[in-house]
C-alpha cells in the first residue's frame, strides 16, 4: 500500500514538472519591476529650439507664443533628450510576447488621445499598446486636418477635423517596429509621431530625458530607444543590432544615462 501511494505521489510530481516544462514560469511566480534612466544628448554643444515658419492662421496660433519645430529638444541644464520613444522586446525576438502584469494590463485606458489646440500636435510622441483606441480631435478654433502615414500596416487617412468639435476614432491600430508620422496639410509645420507596440511597457522620455516603465517582467529584455531625427538611438555601426540587452532586477533597474549622438552618415 505505502509503495503504491508514493508511486501515486512521484507520478503526480512528474506530470506536473512536464506541465512547466510545457507551459513554462506560471503568473504567479513571475516577479515585476520597474525600469528607469535617462537619455541625454552627447555632443559639444547644445542644439537650439528653431521656430517655425508660420504662415496660417497666424492670430490663432502664435498668440501665446513661437511654436517650435521641436524634431530635437534638448534640456540646456542636464543635456535630457525629451520625446524619445522607450520600449521593452523580447532579448532574441522582437515579435515574440512577453510576459505582461495583469495590473499594467487592467489599468492601461482604453483610448488615446491627440488634440492640435495650438497648431501643434498633443503630445507630439504618442505611444500606445496594440488594442487601444487611437482618437485624433480638434479642441482649437480654427480647422485641422491629420494626415496619417502608417504605411502597409495602416491606418492611412487625411480626414478634416472642424475647429473645437472635429474628432476621429482609428480602432485596430496594428503594432510596428518603427513609429509613423501625422502632420496637417492645412499647417505643414506641424509634426508628430505614434509608437504602436504589443506590450505596454513603453514610455515617453520627459523634458529632462528621463524615463519610468512601470511592473515590467523581472529577467533579460532588450531595451529600444527611437527620436524622430536621430533614428535608432542605441545600435551597432551597421544598424544590424537595436538596442540592448539589460537584465530587470524584482527591486527595479536603473539603465542610467543613454548617450544620444547625431550620426553624419
Amino acid at each position: 500500500m505505502e509503495q503504491t501511494k508514493w508511486n501515486r505521489r512521484a507520478l503526480t510530481g512528474a506530470l506536473a514538472v512536464c506541465v512547466a516544462l510545457v507551459l513554462g514560469t506560471p503568473a504567479s511566480a513571475q516577479k515585476w519591476g520597474d525600469v528607469k534612466g535617462q537619455v541625454v544628448y552627447k555632443g559639444k554643444k547644445i542644439p537650439q529650439l528653431v521656430k517655425a515658419k508660420v504662415e496660417k492662421d497666424t492670430d490663432h496660433c502664435l498668440k501665446k507664443g513661437p511654436i517650435y519645430t521641436n524634431d530635437l529638444v534638448v534640456n540646456e541644464k542636464n543635456r535630457g533628450v525629451q520625446y524619445c520613444l522607450v520600449w521593452l522586446v523580447d532579448a532574441k525576438n522582437n515579435n515574440k510576447a512577453i510576459p505582461v502584469n495583469p495590473k499594467v494590463k487592467k489599468n492601461l485606458p482604453k483610448t488615446v488621445v491627440i488634440d492640435q489646440p495650438r497648431c501643434a500636435f498633443e503630445p507630439r510622441v504618442t505611444a500606445m499598446m496594440e488594442g487601444q483606441t487611437l482618437v485624433f480631435k480638434n479642441s482649437a478654433s480654427v480647422a485641422h486636418n491629420t494626415d496619417v502615414k502608417g504605411g502597409l500596416l495602416g491606418p492611412n487617412l487625411n480626414p478634416t477635423l472642424p475647429a473645437k468639435v472635429g474628432k476621429v476614432e482609428v480602432k485596430e491600430v496594428k503594432a510596428r517596429l518603427i513609429p509613423f508620422s501625422i502632420s496637417c496639410g492645412i499647417h505643414p509645420w506641424m509634426k508628430g509621431w505614434v509608437g504602436v507596440f504589443k506590450s505596454p511597457y513603453f514610455a515617453v522620455t520627459d523634458k529632462d530625458g528621463k524615463f519610468t516603465i512601470k511592473d515590467a517582467p523581472a529577467g533579460k529584455y532588450r531595451l529600444m530607444v527611437w527620436q524622430e531625427k536621430v533614428g535608432w538611438v542605441i545600435a551597432n555601426k551597421d544598424y544590424t543590432i537595436k538596442g540592448k540587452v539589460i537584465d530587470i532586477k524584482p527591486k527595479g533597474t536603473d539603465v542610467g544615462k543613454i548617450d544620444l549622438v547625431e550620426r553624419k552618415d
